[in-house]
């Protein structure tokens, strides 16, 4: 086959390894469940008024399938946001280990390494076979269990199974990049404050461990050489763990693949959501050449790092977060850095589902995997733009070939302007940035564009929104731009009853939808044809969701 990128990425396998997110979803014990409520709705609701469907959510990161980050175990440690997308993408390995585990049982590399072949540098995820135990799977009989069901919640978070003494020094030795599991944790539940608040369960897992190995817990794990090598050791060296696989693992069971983990970028929390994707080649490609192309490709981050200072869409919530864990003070000192957050989805790079404008479409999570990944464009039209300007599909195609069915990211040359840049100017980014024309939205349905992304905060133009109110000032400046290029004003060009919320209002029910604050290597990308990944987490509840997104170059 052809050996371009995009028809390599097109053509290759791709698998979806997240559990489905829902407010059903057990979070890690004593952290906080996910709470999604809509604040906003186009008629009104009583917190944030009316003009879009907008949701606020609270949340731990431990919830649904997640990266762990350093500064989970170690504060000193690089954040999220300066995790770059190689270090969590790359060659791995899934490894079936689920007819040699059960409760409370320990997990060797000589498990995993004689079954499949772990090189240096991979991505090792594990199938213990406990991802079964999440909320949306069918349930377990067995008749010794009250009910005649196992109990899902224990089964999956308290009572899994867990790496033995050596494990982790064995992964350094491999210096592999990352360690995922299809459980609660990729440590051992009796290696944490489980311990503590389940006592009657560590009973069990201490009888076991005394009957198989003949050692207590402490014995096993000295607390102070197993707090060392998890605080500090593991932290240092860069080895990441990744919680709660599911989706497609067992598709997958001992075999090779090239691994995504599109974790949210974070600046000051511990962990993130994260959805994430392994890749098979494509047929009539080696598994080889595969892996050899995928390594010689640039991968483009074109999202904007998240943090308590990005600024938030008018009249949304920011993003709030506090800590209820600290490494130095839980328990008995196994302790790590958690937190709880609170925030509205439009805010940083994210990515707006069907149900924010129209509340029948599919969710973010009802959405599958292979929709928000494809081929398309960016089209620059940074030099045709300025404050307040509009832009039109002719622009456009002046700049890059758009297909049938593509997925278009529009480069305004704005993202230059976002929080985090050292050119940044918050109300030319959020208020007085370009937006398409009139005809835009005809436009894209007559293309089928699959979905539009933009590096602004916002796909509309800020004026044909509820910023014409809060900012009367600019939409002077901008309805005396229309005129003077159309001989008409606003309200001729965008009438009212048919083109307020252009972007929204007439895409959504036709399944278009976009994603808005791309910026990060965007900025610096010329236009050209790509192919794109938006990697959200598969939140089964939410109407948006943040997302990492990624580009590769033909």
């Amino acid at each position: 086959m052809s050996n371009n990128m995009i028809e390599v990425l097109s053509k290759a396998k791709w698998y979806d390894l997240n559990q489905k997110l829902s407010i059903h979803t057990p979070p890690w014990p004593g952290e906080m469940p996910l709470q999604v409520h809509y604040f906003k709705r186009l008629t009104g609701s009583y917190y944030g008024g009316q003009g879009a469907n907008g949701q606020l959510i609270e949340w731990s990161n431990n919830t649904g399938t997640h990266l762990v980050g350093p500064r989970a175990f170690h504060s000193g440690m690089r954040s999220l946001a300066d995790i770059p997308m190689e270090d969590i993408s790359g060659e791995g390995v899934i490894v079936d280990i689920s007819d040699e585990v059960s409760d409370y049982s320990l997990y060797t590399p000589e498990m995993i390494e004689k079954r499949v072949k772990v090189k240096e540098g991979d991505i090792l995820f594990i199938n213990t076979g406990y991802h079964r135990y999440t909320y949306d799977q069918p349930d377990c009989y067995n008749e010794s269990c009250q009910g005649g069901i196992e109990n899902k919640e224990f089964s999956y978070l308290v009572r899994h199974p867990g790496p033995a003494p050596g494990f982790f020094e064995w992964a350094l030795e491999k210096k592999l990049k990352v360690i995922g599991v299809d459980c609660g944790c990729a440590e051992h539940p009796m290696n944490t404050n489980i311990r503590f608040m389940h006592a009657r369960e560590f009973e069990k897992a201490e009888a076991k461990l005394k009957e198989t190995y003949g050692k207590t817990w402490d014995e096993m794990f000295p607390v102070d050489y197993y707090y060392k090598l998890t605080h500090g050791t593991m932290p240092k060296a860069g080895l990441l763990l990744v919680e709660s696989l599911g989706g497609q693992i067992s598709e997958l069971n001992n075999q090779r693949a090239w691994i995504i983990i599109g974790a949210l970028p974070f600046v000051e929390l511990e962990a993130a959501w994260a959805r994430i994707a392994a890749l098979k080649a494509p047929d009539g490609m080696s598994e080889e050449d595969f892996f050899a192309k995928m390594n010689a490709a640039k991968i483009y981050d074109l999202s904007v790092p998240f943090s308590i200072l990005t600024p938030q869409w008018a009249n949304y919530i920011p993003l709030n977060a506090h800590f209820t864990k600290r490494v130095g003070g839980q328990y008995f000192g196994l302790g790590r850095n958690n937190s709880h957050c609170k925030c509205s989805f439009h805010i940083a790079t994210h990515m707006d589902g069907e149900p924010h404008f129209y509340a029948a479409g599919r969710t973010i999570g009802q959405t599958p995997l292979d929709f928000w990944v494809g081929e398309g464009a960016i089209a620059d039209i940074s030099g045709m733009v300025s404050d307040t300007s509009d832009y039109s599909p002719k622009e456009i195609e002046s700049v890059v070939e758009v297909k049938d069915g593509d997925i278009l990211i529009i480069k305004t040359g704005y993202g230059k302007y976002g929080w985090a840049s050292p050119d940044s100017d918050e109300f030319r980014y959020m208020i007085r940035h370009p937006g398409p024309s009139n005809d835009f939205s005809a436009w894209c349905r007559k293309k089928n564009i699959k979905w539009l992304g933009v590096d602004c905060v916002a796909m509309e133009h800020p004026m044909n929104t509820i910023q014409r109110i809060f900012h009367p000032r600019t939409f002077e400046e901008a309805n005396r731009k229309l005129v003077e290029k159309y001989g008409k004003d606003w309200d001729e060009m965008y009438p009212l009853e048919t083109c307020y919320q252009d972007m929204h209002l007439n895409l959504f029910p036709h399944g278009i939808v976009h994603a808005e604050n791309l910026g990060n290597a965007l900025n610096d990308l010329p236009g050209g044809r790509y192919f794109f990944g938006c990697f959200l987490q598969k939140g089964m509840d939410l109407a948006s969701c943040w997302c990492r997104m990624v580009a590769w170059k033909a």
